[in-house]
C-alpha cells in the first residue's frame, strides 16, 4: 500500500497590514506609532482600531481595541482613518502573487493566505526557498513585508507565521511539531481567547504541550464537544484542506475581541466597524444580499444566531448597519467575546447604482 506524502503548507500574513500601507503612502509616517481606525476624539471617540503599526503595539495598542482605550494608551499615536479602497487595491496584488505560486490557495482575509505547495517542492528546505522568493516578490513590488509560517498544515503554519513577526519566516517540519508548539502559551492555538485562556490555567494548563498530555475528560465540564479537538489541535493535528474559493454563497465577516465587550457603546462600534468590512466585501463581489445573520458568541462560549430576510436586495451600508444592530438589541445584556455579520441569499449587482458609492 503507497503510503500518503505529508503535505506542505504556507501561512502568509502581511505585517500590520493597513498601517504599515499608511506608512508607505506617506514616508513621514515611518517608525513613528500610527493607529488606523478611528477619530479618537481625545480619548472620547467611538469605533475600534483595525491595525496598529508595530511602533504603536510597543504601547499596548492592539487590534480590537476601542479607539479611546488605544488613545489613552497612546495619545502621540497618529490616529488615522480606514481606506478600504486603498487596502483591497493593495491586496488582491499581493493574492496574485501569492496565488501564482500554489498547487492550493486559500484566501482567508484581506491580508493573510494559506498555499499548499506540495508537489511543487520536494522537501521543507525548497519550501523555505520559496518562501524567501515570496517575500522578495512583494516587497518589490508593493514595499511590504511579510511573515510566513511552513507547516505539514495549516494550523502549525498559523501559528509559525506568528512565530518571528514582522518580517519573520519560521518552518516547522513534521519531526519537530511537538517541540515547536509545546512551550508556546495555550492563546497561540487560534480560537483560545482570553476566556478560555483563563479556564485553562484554571487546570494548571497554560502551554500547548500542558493541553496536549491533558485528559480530555477534564477539559469536557468547560468546553463541551469543543474539548477533543482542543487536545488534537494542541498536538499539532490538522486535517482541513487547503481550499479554493468555490461559489459564493454568502459573504462575512467576524471577529474575537481580546477582551470580552459588555459595554453598550463598544459592542454598537465594534459592530460598525464589522458592518463596514463586510459592506466592502459585498461590493468587491459585486453582489447584493436579501439575508443578514447575525453571530454572538458570549464570554461562556455560548453561542446565538439571529437572521432577518429583506424584501428585496439591498447593498448599502445602511442597511447592514440598521439590520445587524436591530438584530443586536434582541440579544439579552452579557459579556460578547465574538461578533460576526454574514449576507446570503445573493445576487449579482447587475449595473452600477448608488451604493457603488456610498
Amino acid at each position: 500500500m503507497r503510503r500518503r506524502r505529508g503535505r506542505i503548507v504556507l501561512h502568509v500574513d502581511m505585517d500590520s497590514f493597513f498601517s504599515a500601507i499608511e506608512q508607505r503612502e506617506n514616508p513621514e509616517l515611518r517608525g513613528r506609532p500610527v493607529v488606523v481606525g478611528a477619530d479618537p476624539k481625545g480619548g472620547r471617540g467611538r469605533g475600534v482600531v483595525s491595525t496598529a503599526s508595530y511602533e504603536a503595539r510597543r504601547y499596548g495598542v492592539r487590534s480590537g481595541m476601542p479607539i479611546s482605550q488605544a488613545y489613552r494608551l497612546c495619545p502621540s499615536c497618529i490616529f488615522l482613518p480606514v481606506r478600504h479602497e486603498l487596502y483591497w487595491r493593495v491586496s488582491k496584488r499581493i493574492m496574485q502573487i501569492l496565488r501564482s505560486y500554489a498547487a492550493k490557495f486559500q484566501q482567508v482575509s484581506v491580508d493573510e493566505a494559506y498555499l499548499d505547495v506540495t508537489g511543487l517542492v520536494k522537501s521543507y528546505g525548497e519550501a523555505e526557498k520559496l518562501a524567501r522568493r515570496i517575500k522578495a516578490e512583494i516587497y518589490e513590488k508593493e514595499k511590504l513585508t511579510c511573515s510566513i509560517g511552513i507547516g505539514p498544515n495549516k494550523l502549525v503554519a498559523k501559528i509559525a507565521s506568528d512565530h518571528r513577526k514582522p518580517d519573520g519566516l519560521t518552518v516547522v517540519p513534521p519531526g519537530e511539531v511537538e517541540s515547536f508548539l509545546a512551550p508556546l502559551p495555550v492563546r497561540k492555538i487560534p480560537g483560545i481567547g482570553p476566556r478560555s485562556e483563563a479556564l485553562l490555567k484554571e487546570l494548571g494548563i497554560t502551554t500547548i504541550g500542558e493541553l496536549a498530555q491533558c485528559d480530555v475528560q477534564r477539559l469536557i465540564p468547560l468546553f463541551g464537544r469543543w474539548a477533543s479537538r482542543l487536545v488534537m489541535l494542541a498536538r499539532g493535528v490538522d486535517e482541513r484542506e487547503v481550499r479554493e474559493r468555490s461559489k459564493v454563497k454568502s459573504i462575512g465577516r467576524e471577529q474575537t475581541f481580546p477582551r470580552d465587550l459588555e459595554e453598550e457603546e463598544e459592542l454598537r462600534a465594534a459592530l460598525e466597524e464589522l458592518a463596514e468590512r463586510v459592506h466592502r466585501d459585498l461590493k468587491e463581489e459585486g453582489f447584493l444580499f436579501r439575508t443578514l445573520t447575525l453571530k454572538v458568541r458570549f464570554s461562556d462560549f455560548e453561542t446565538h444566531t439571529r437572521a432577518k430576510t429583506l424584501r428585496s436586495h439591498h447593498g448599502d451600508l445602511a442597511t447592514i448597519k440598521e439590520v445587524s444592530q436591530s438584530l443586536l438589541s434582541r440579544f439579552p445584556p452579557r459579556k460578547v467575546r465574538l461578533l460576526g455579520i454574514r449576507l446570503s441569499k445573493l445576487k449579482k449587482r447587475q449595473a452600477v447604482t448608488l451604493d457603488d458609492f456610498m
